[in-house]
Protein backbone atom coordinates (compact mmCIF):
# COMPACT_ATOMS: atom_id res chain seq x y z
CA UNK A 1 0.00 0.00 0.00
CA UNK A 2 0.97 3.41 -0.93
CA UNK A 3 2.06 5.80 1.95
CA UNK A 4 0.29 8.57 1.46
CA UNK A 5 -2.74 6.38 1.16
CA UNK A 6 -1.44 4.33 4.26
CA UNK A 7 -0.97 8.24 6.02
CA UNK A 8 -4.55 8.99 4.71
CA UNK A 9 -6.19 5.85 6.10
CA UNK A 10 -4.83 5.94 9.63
CA UNK A 11 -5.77 9.72 9.64
CA UNK A 12 -9.79 8.78 8.77
CA UNK A 13 -9.45 6.07 10.88
CA UNK A 14 -8.43 7.83 14.16
CA UNK A 15 -10.30 10.95 13.60
CA UNK A 16 -13.76 8.15 12.52
CA UNK A 17 -12.67 6.59 15.97
CA UNK A 18 -12.44 9.16 18.28
CA UNK A 19 -15.41 11.15 17.52
CA UNK A 20 -17.88 8.01 17.46
CA UNK A 21 -16.53 6.99 21.02
CA UNK A 22 -16.47 10.77 22.36
CA UNK A 23 -19.50 11.64 20.87
CA UNK A 24 -21.16 8.28 21.99
CA UNK A 25 -20.15 8.87 25.87
CA UNK A 26 -21.37 12.54 25.52
CA UNK A 27 -24.53 11.32 24.36
CA UNK A 28 -25.26 8.46 26.88
CA UNK A 29 -23.95 11.14 29.36
CA UNK A 30 -26.64 13.87 28.98
CA UNK A 31 -29.30 10.99 28.20
CA UNK A 32 -28.41 9.66 31.44
CA UNK A 33 -28.69 13.75 33.19
CA UNK A 34 -32.21 14.04 30.98
CA UNK A 35 -33.62 10.77 32.34
CA UNK A 36 -32.63 10.93 35.84
CA UNK A 37 -32.36 14.61 37.04
CA UNK A 38 -35.06 16.87 37.01
CA UNK A 39 -34.60 19.97 35.99
CA UNK A 40 -32.69 20.40 32.48
CA UNK A 41 -31.73 23.14 31.87
CA UNK A 42 -31.29 24.15 28.10
CA UNK A 43 -27.82 23.72 27.49
CA UNK A 44 -28.07 20.08 28.75
CA UNK A 45 -30.43 19.21 25.80
CA UNK A 46 -28.65 21.44 23.00
CA UNK A 47 -25.58 19.75 23.73
CA UNK A 48 -27.17 16.72 23.82
CA UNK A 49 -28.75 17.53 20.27
CA UNK A 50 -25.06 18.56 18.95
CA UNK A 51 -23.43 15.13 20.14
CA UNK A 52 -26.06 13.02 17.96
CA UNK A 53 -25.62 15.50 14.95
CA UNK A 54 -21.90 15.07 15.06
CA UNK A 55 -22.08 10.96 15.35
CA UNK A 56 -24.55 11.14 12.45
CA UNK A 57 -22.19 13.17 10.48
CA UNK A 58 -19.43 10.62 11.40
CA UNK A 59 -21.27 7.67 10.76
CA UNK A 60 -22.31 8.65 7.14
CA UNK A 61 -19.32 10.60 5.97
CA UNK A 62 -16.24 9.01 7.56
CA UNK A 63 -16.97 6.02 7.85
CA UNK A 64 -17.75 5.01 4.21
CA UNK A 65 -14.98 7.72 3.24
CA UNK A 66 -12.34 5.15 5.95
CA UNK A 67 -13.43 2.50 3.95
CA UNK A 68 -13.41 3.40 0.68
CA UNK A 69 -9.25 4.97 1.32
CA UNK A 70 -8.41 1.45 2.25
CA UNK A 71 -9.31 -0.03 -0.91
CA UNK A 72 -13.11 -1.26 -0.65
CA UNK A 73 -15.03 -0.46 -3.97
CA UNK A 74 -19.13 -0.88 -3.88
CA UNK A 75 -19.87 -0.17 -0.55
CA UNK A 76 -23.22 1.18 -1.63
CA UNK A 77 -25.80 1.15 -4.89
CA UNK A 78 -27.75 4.29 -5.82
CA UNK A 79 -30.78 4.37 -3.50
CA UNK A 80 -27.89 3.62 -0.27
CA UNK A 81 -25.80 6.46 -1.98
CA UNK A 82 -29.11 8.73 -1.95
CA UNK A 83 -29.92 7.73 1.68
CA UNK A 84 -26.25 8.21 3.12
CA UNK A 85 -25.56 11.48 1.62
CA UNK A 86 -28.68 13.23 2.72
CA UNK A 87 -28.33 11.94 6.20
CA UNK A 88 -24.60 13.26 5.86
CA UNK A 89 -25.85 16.68 4.30
CA UNK A 90 -28.57 16.74 7.32
CA UNK A 91 -26.15 16.69 10.07
CA UNK A 92 -23.47 18.73 8.65
CA UNK A 93 -26.24 21.36 8.42
CA UNK A 94 -27.34 20.52 12.27
CA UNK A 95 -23.70 20.77 13.79
CA UNK A 96 -23.25 24.42 12.24
CA UNK A 97 -26.87 25.25 13.08
CA UNK A 98 -26.94 23.24 16.89
CA UNK A 99 -23.86 25.14 17.79
CA UNK A 100 -25.21 28.36 16.88
CA UNK A 101 -28.15 27.83 18.59
CA UNK A 102 -26.12 26.91 21.66
CA UNK A 103 -23.87 30.18 21.63
CA UNK A 104 -27.63 32.49 20.83
CA UNK A 105 -28.97 30.52 23.88
CA UNK A 106 -25.91 30.93 26.13
CA UNK A 107 -25.84 34.69 25.15
CA UNK A 108 -29.29 35.24 26.08
CA UNK A 109 -29.15 33.26 29.46
CA UNK A 110 -25.70 35.47 30.83
CA UNK A 111 -27.52 38.81 29.14
CA UNK A 112 -28.50 41.41 31.91
CA UNK A 113 -32.36 41.23 32.18
CA UNK A 114 -34.23 43.87 30.48
CA UNK A 115 -37.90 44.64 29.47
CA UNK A 116 -37.45 41.97 26.96
CA UNK A 117 -35.47 39.45 27.85
CA UNK A 118 -37.16 39.75 31.24
CA UNK A 119 -40.15 37.80 29.14
CA UNK A 120 -38.03 35.63 27.15
CA UNK A 121 -35.14 33.98 29.45
CA UNK A 122 -38.20 31.93 31.50
CA UNK A 123 -39.85 30.96 28.12
CA UNK A 124 -35.52 29.77 26.70
CA UNK A 125 -36.53 25.86 28.25
CA UNK A 126 -39.83 25.75 26.49
CA UNK A 127 -38.43 26.65 23.04
CA UNK A 128 -35.94 24.66 22.36
CA UNK A 129 -38.08 21.74 21.34
CA UNK A 130 -39.23 23.58 18.75
CA UNK A 131 -35.95 25.34 17.70
CA UNK A 132 -34.76 21.79 16.88
CA UNK A 133 -38.26 21.00 15.09
CA UNK A 134 -37.40 23.90 13.01
CA UNK A 135 -33.65 23.19 12.53
CA UNK A 136 -34.65 19.89 11.31
CA UNK A 137 -37.63 20.74 8.67
CA UNK A 138 -35.15 23.84 7.37
CA UNK A 139 -31.89 21.10 6.96
CA UNK A 140 -34.00 18.71 5.22
CA UNK A 141 -35.57 21.21 2.77
CA UNK A 142 -32.39 22.58 2.08
CA UNK A 143 -30.36 19.33 1.33
CA UNK A 144 -33.43 17.72 -0.20
CA UNK A 145 -31.48 18.31 -3.76
CA UNK A 146 -28.94 16.07 -2.32
CA UNK A 147 -30.47 12.54 -3.12
CA UNK A 148 -31.59 13.69 -6.58
CA UNK A 149 -27.58 14.06 -7.47
CA UNK A 150 -26.40 11.09 -5.59
CA UNK A 151 -25.51 7.85 -7.13
CA UNK A 152 -22.84 5.00 -6.78
CA UNK A 153 -19.63 5.20 -8.79
CA UNK A 154 -19.61 4.40 -12.16
CA UNK A 155 -16.86 2.39 -14.43
CA UNK A 156 -14.46 5.58 -16.31
CA UNK A 157 -13.95 8.93 -15.81
CA UNK A 158 -15.76 11.30 -13.68
CA UNK A 159 -18.17 13.34 -15.59
CA UNK A 160 -17.50 17.33 -15.00
CA UNK A 161 -19.30 19.29 -12.07
CA UNK A 162 -19.24 15.83 -10.19
CA UNK A 163 -18.30 15.28 -6.27
CA UNK A 164 -16.41 12.44 -6.59
CA UNK A 165 -16.72 11.37 -2.71
CA UNK A 166 -14.99 7.55 -3.66
CA UNK A 167 -18.04 5.78 -2.17
CA UNK A 168 -20.56 7.61 -4.29
CA UNK A 169 -20.71 10.50 -7.00
CA UNK A 170 -22.88 13.72 -6.49
CA UNK A 171 -23.21 14.65 -9.99
CA UNK A 172 -24.44 18.11 -10.72
CA UNK A 173 -25.14 17.64 -14.47
CA UNK A 174 -24.22 21.40 -15.64
CA UNK A 175 -22.59 24.39 -13.82
CA UNK A 176 -25.58 26.00 -13.09
CA UNK A 177 -26.96 23.32 -10.69
CA UNK A 178 -23.18 22.98 -8.95
CA UNK A 179 -23.04 26.65 -7.96
CA UNK A 180 -26.95 26.74 -6.91
CA UNK A 181 -25.94 24.20 -4.80
CA UNK A 182 -22.53 25.32 -3.59
CA UNK A 183 -24.01 28.87 -3.03
CA UNK A 184 -27.07 27.52 -1.17
CA UNK A 185 -25.14 25.48 1.17
CA UNK A 186 -22.88 28.57 1.21
CA UNK A 187 -25.35 31.19 2.19
CA UNK A 188 -26.97 28.61 5.19
CA UNK A 189 -23.20 28.28 6.87
CA UNK A 190 -22.41 31.61 6.81
CA UNK A 191 -25.19 33.06 7.54
CA UNK A 192 -25.18 30.93 11.10
CA UNK A 193 -22.07 31.36 11.37
CA UNK A 194 -22.14 35.39 11.06
CA UNK A 195 -25.09 34.77 14.19
CA UNK A 196 -22.73 32.66 15.97
CA UNK A 197 -19.87 34.85 16.30
CA UNK A 198 -21.71 37.84 17.50
CA UNK A 199 -23.67 35.76 19.81
CA UNK A 200 -20.26 34.31 21.02
CA UNK A 201 -18.90 38.17 20.68
CA UNK A 202 -21.45 39.27 22.94
CA UNK A 203 -20.33 36.67 25.81
CA UNK A 204 -17.12 37.51 25.57
CA UNK A 205 -17.93 41.50 25.72
CA UNK A 206 -20.28 40.64 28.92
CA UNK A 207 -17.78 38.18 30.78
CA UNK A 208 -15.15 41.47 30.60
CA UNK A 209 -17.71 43.95 31.29
CA UNK A 210 -18.73 42.54 34.38
CA UNK A 211 -15.59 40.06 35.55
CA UNK A 212 -15.68 41.46 38.92
CA UNK A 213 -19.32 41.75 38.99
CA UNK A 214 -19.79 37.95 38.11
CA UNK A 215 -16.92 36.93 40.70
CA UNK A 216 -18.47 38.75 43.35
CA UNK A 217 -22.24 36.65 42.02
CA UNK A 218 -20.43 33.38 42.20
CA UNK A 219 -20.98 33.07 45.70
CA UNK A 220 -23.60 34.41 46.29
CA UNK A 221 -25.70 33.40 43.39
CA UNK A 222 -24.17 30.77 41.58
CA UNK A 223 -22.68 32.21 38.70
CA UNK A 224 -19.45 30.38 38.27
CA UNK A 225 -22.20 27.34 36.40
CA UNK A 226 -23.36 30.31 33.56
CA UNK A 227 -19.36 31.50 33.38
CA UNK A 228 -18.37 27.90 32.79
CA UNK A 229 -20.94 27.47 29.94
CA UNK A 230 -20.10 30.53 28.72
CA UNK A 231 -16.51 29.99 27.99
CA UNK A 232 -16.75 26.39 26.98
CA UNK A 233 -19.93 27.67 24.30
CA UNK A 234 -17.21 30.68 23.06
CA UNK A 235 -14.48 27.34 22.80
CA UNK A 236 -16.71 25.46 20.67
CA UNK A 237 -17.71 28.21 18.21
CA UNK A 238 -13.75 29.13 18.02
CA UNK A 239 -13.37 25.43 17.61
CA UNK A 240 -16.31 25.76 14.84
CA UNK A 241 -14.70 28.83 12.77
CA UNK A 242 -11.49 27.65 12.48
CA UNK A 243 -12.68 24.61 10.85
CA UNK A 244 -15.10 26.12 9.00
CA UNK A 245 -13.16 28.45 7.08
CA UNK A 246 -10.48 25.50 6.58
CA UNK A 247 -13.41 23.73 4.73
CA UNK A 248 -15.23 27.08 3.01
CA UNK A 249 -11.59 28.07 1.51
CA UNK A 250 -11.48 24.17 -0.27
CA UNK A 251 -15.61 24.68 -0.85
CA UNK A 252 -14.86 28.04 -2.92
CA UNK A 253 -11.79 26.41 -4.68
CA UNK A 254 -13.96 23.50 -5.63
CA UNK A 255 -16.46 25.49 -6.85
CA UNK A 256 -14.15 27.01 -9.50
CA UNK A 257 -12.82 23.69 -11.13
CA UNK A 258 -15.00 21.50 -13.09
CA UNK A 259 -13.03 18.37 -12.21
CA UNK A 260 -11.78 18.25 -8.21
CA UNK A 261 -9.01 15.56 -7.68
CA UNK A 262 -9.77 13.31 -4.95
CA UNK A 263 -7.26 14.69 -2.90
CA UNK A 264 -8.57 18.02 -2.19
CA UNK A 265 -11.77 16.07 -1.45
CA UNK A 266 -10.64 14.17 0.80
CA UNK A 267 -8.75 16.96 2.53
CA UNK A 268 -12.09 18.83 2.75
CA UNK A 269 -13.80 15.64 4.49
CA UNK A 270 -11.20 15.32 6.88
CA UNK A 271 -11.13 18.94 8.23
CA UNK A 272 -14.50 19.36 7.84
CA UNK A 273 -14.93 16.79 10.03
CA UNK A 274 -12.15 17.73 12.76
CA UNK A 275 -15.25 19.82 14.64
CA UNK A 276 -17.42 16.87 14.97
CA UNK A 277 -14.42 14.41 16.27
CA UNK A 278 -12.86 17.23 18.18
CA UNK A 279 -15.83 19.03 19.97
CA UNK A 280 -16.61 16.21 22.62
CA UNK A 281 -13.87 15.96 24.54
CA UNK A 282 -13.73 19.69 25.10
CA UNK A 283 -17.24 19.16 26.25
CA UNK A 284 -15.87 16.02 28.55
CA UNK A 285 -13.42 18.06 29.86
CA UNK A 286 -15.50 21.33 30.78
CA UNK A 287 -18.99 20.17 31.84
CA UNK A 288 -18.96 18.78 35.62
CA UNK A 289 -22.12 17.04 35.06
CA UNK A 290 -20.70 14.75 31.58
CA UNK A 291 -17.65 14.35 34.13
CA UNK A 292 -19.48 13.08 37.36
CA UNK A 293 -21.43 10.79 34.92
CA UNK A 294 -18.45 9.38 33.65
CA UNK A 295 -17.14 8.88 36.96
CA UNK A 296 -20.07 7.46 37.93
CA UNK A 297 -20.03 4.61 35.19
CA UNK A 298 -16.79 3.97 35.85
CA UNK A 299 -16.80 3.23 39.77
CA UNK A 300 -19.69 0.87 39.51
CA UNK A 301 -17.95 -0.79 36.80
CA UNK A 302 -15.12 -0.69 38.79
CA UNK A 303 -16.22 -3.19 41.72
CA UNK A 304 -18.09 -5.18 39.78
CA UNK A 305 -14.58 -6.28 37.86
CA UNK A 306 -12.75 -6.81 41.78
CA UNK A 307 -16.09 -8.42 42.55
CA UNK A 308 -15.46 -11.20 39.43
CA UNK A 309 -11.76 -11.41 39.86
CA UNK A 310 -12.34 -12.59 43.93
CA UNK A 311 -14.63 -15.12 42.06
CA UNK A 312 -11.88 -16.53 39.73
CA UNK A 313 -9.62 -16.86 42.17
Amino acid sequence: MDLCVTIKGVSFLLQTGMGIFGNSVVLLAYANIICTEPKVLPVDLILCHLAFANLMLLLTRCIPQTMTVFGLKDLLNDPGCKVVIYAYRIGRALSVCITCMLSVFQAVTIAPAGPRLSRLKPALPSLVLPTFAVLWFLNMAICIAAPFFSMAPRNGTVPAFTLNLGFCHVDFRDNLSYVINGVAVSVRDFAFVALMLGSSGYILLLLHRHSRKVRGMRRSHGGGAETRAAKTVVTLVVLYVFFFGIDNVIWIYMLTVAKVSPVVADMRVFFSSCYASLSPYFIISSNKKVKAKIVCAAEQDQPSAETQESSDK
